[in-house]
């Protein structure tokens, strides 16, 4: 996670809100398992934005910070966009049933808890999850594209207006896959909504383009050197199998009744799933959840983080090159918005809206400098992380790229998760001027070359140590 819940963004609660309407009472908000910020990427959006269970249009316009003592208007926003909670894929599925069927067939009566949740966990919960689901979007998570689109239409209104979304001036894209496809119609319902559009049955245009947004499909130098070398995660192997992860398999082991030979980690981790899918599909407390305590939930994250960071991040440098494409997409369509126009000639393209997959979020944020430690996190570093940086996107994560027409002239803010993020080379600037920020990348967006990257042999990739 990128700073969930406990981990920073409790804050956020304490700024100037502006509520739009109330949902419900705090007797209504569902109660939340006590381990819910440290699912990872199975992590709810709310995980981040804890005032959104109470209300999920509420919208802190404070986050907009262009200098104060110079006259600003927001006249462009790209926004990159992860799908919203979705079912879990097969591979999960799986070891569900897997562990499902071990418990009612392996797990001993007399274990050592009694708990009625136990009890539940034997005689009445099932494993209600069927493969036709792989990691389809659920309800929740179009609700999440479709608050998040509301939301963003009452933060920046000028850009996401009725006129612009009736006149189809915003530019959406999206991935292939149908969690992606089905979160960029949710967000178009969702701005339909807001301006309480009633063209909603036309439907609304979007392309798919997998270049862009499963780019890390198509690098062979990741692919090669990354997704099918074992050796690229072998500090994540090493922690699946240390000292701390044998500790919480013990623990889970003998609550269950199970020989601890039969609980695999990758079983751990299919309970641990449980109860963020149970969590954000359908908003209840499961009583999976009761397995693990604070501890246990810290161990599974890292691991989770360990992977992330190794596979997607900053582990190794090629992971972060494959975004390139993205990248240098970005940055042309900030350029073109920018760039001065005759009086005759049409106006900017006010949005663009990319949907994809905390795939493609992770491997840009990285490229962006994001997110960097001191340390790489490995297996034998594990009590000296608990403050590190990195963590892992939720779902409905986002990271908006806004343009402002300014006295100076264009100034680009960076919000991720709709919370303000300060570009690495501008610590003590909100929104600096866009020809500075685009000077701190020259060397990528005049390298950072798709084809020379990916294509090139991948000896020699060993990890990013640059860090």
């Amino acid at each position: 996670m990128f700073d969930l819940g406990t981990h920073g963004f409790l804050w956020l609660a304490a700024l100037s809100l502006i509520p739009t309407r109330v949902f419900c009472s705090s007797a209504e908000i569902p109660d939340v398992p006590s381990i819910a910020t440290y699912f990872g990427t199975k992590t709810r959006y709310e995980e981040v934005k804890p005032n959104l269970l109470r209300d999920p249009l509420t919208v802190n316009t404070s986050v907009l910070r262009p200098p104060p003592g110079e006259f600003c208007t927001p006249f462009h926003v790209t926004a990159v966009i992860r799908h919203g909670s979705r079912f879990p894929t097969i591979k999960n599925i799986r070891r569900i049933h897997r562990l499902s069927e071990l418990l009612q067939n392996e797990g001993s009566r007399t274990s050592e808890s009694s708990a009625g949740w136990l009890d539940e966990l034997r005689n009445h919960w099932e494993p209600w999850y069927t493969e036709d689901m792989d990691g389809r979007l659920v309800r929740k998570g179009r609700e999440d594209l479709q608050f998040l689109a509301q939301r963003l239409a009452t933060l920046l209104p000028s850009l996401l207006s009725e006129e612009n979304v009736r006149k189809r001036r915003i530019h959406f894209v999206t991935s292939s896959k149908h969690r992606c496809v089905s979160s960029v119609e949710a967000f178009q319902e969702g701005l339909q909504q807001h301006w309480s559009c009633h063209d909603s049955a036309q439907g609304y245009n979007h392309e798919v383009d997998d270049e862009l947004m499963r780019f890390f499909e198509r690098c062979r130098g990741y692919v090669e050197s990354v997704e099918n070398n074992h050796t690229a995660l072998l500090e994540v192997e090493k922690f699946k199998h240390g000292k701390e992860m044998q500790a919480v398999r013990k623990r889970l082991a003998e609550k269950l009744g199970l020989s601890l030979h039969l609980l695999t980690p990758d079983l751990v981790e299919a309970a641990f799933f449980i109860c963020s899918y149970e969590l954000s599909i359908k908003s209840i407390h499961s009583p999976w959840c009761f397995l693990f305590d604070e501890s246990d939930a810290k161990v599974l994250e890292y691991s989770f983080d360990l992977k992330q960071f190794w596979k997607r991040s900053h582990g190794h440098l090629i992971s972060s090159l494959s975004s390139c494409p993205l990248f240098h997409h970005i940055f042309r369509t900030l350029d073109k918005a920018g760039r001065p126009r005759r009086s005759t000639e049409t106006g900017p393209e006010p949005a663009s809206v990319l949907v994809g997959h905390a795939e493609t979020l992770i491997p840009l944020i990285s490229l962006l400098g994001l997110y960097k430690d001191q340390t790489l996190p490995t297996a034998s570093n594990y009590h000296s992380q608990h403050g590190r940086r990195f963590r892992i996107i939720p779902y409905a994560a986002n990271l908006l790229f806004i343009l402002y027409d300014c006295q100076r002239g264009p100034r680009l803010q960076l919000l991720i998760n709709e919370t303000p993020l300060r570009f690495p080379n501008f610590q003590t600037e909100d929104a600096p001027l866009y020809r500075d920020v685009r000077a701190a990348y020259r060397y990528l967006l005049d390298g950072c070359d798709f084809k020379t990257e990916c294509e090139r042999k991948p000896e020699g990739r060993g990890p990013n140590t640059e860090l």
